[in-house]
């Protein structure tokens, strides 16, 4: 069984081999949970929300979606200091 040393700070490092069985990488928030023997249940946790609901996030009411041409014309509007 593979043990775990505590360093002067408190902290542990988990190994590659552990990460990866929990499905961990990095920016994975993992959830602890003590349990009443002394011991912890550590679970990573999955992200909540999806890509798809954050596309029109910008979008404000009664505003048409632009098009990628029509954006590119303002940037390069902008650009050329108009």
């Amino acid at each position: 069984m593979p043990t775990l040393t505590v360093t002067s700070k408190g902290q542990i490092t988990l190994r590659k081999d552990i990460l990866r069985h929990l499905g961990a990488h990095p920016g994975t928030r993992l959830e602890i949970d003590k349990l009443p023997n002394g011991g912890i249940k550590l679970t990573a946790r999955e992200p909540k929300g999806k890509i798809a609901d954050f596309c029109g996030f910008l979008k404000r009411e009664g505003q048409r979606p632009i098009s990628i041409e029509e954006m590119n014309e303002v940037i390069a509007r902008g650009w050329a200091g108009e």
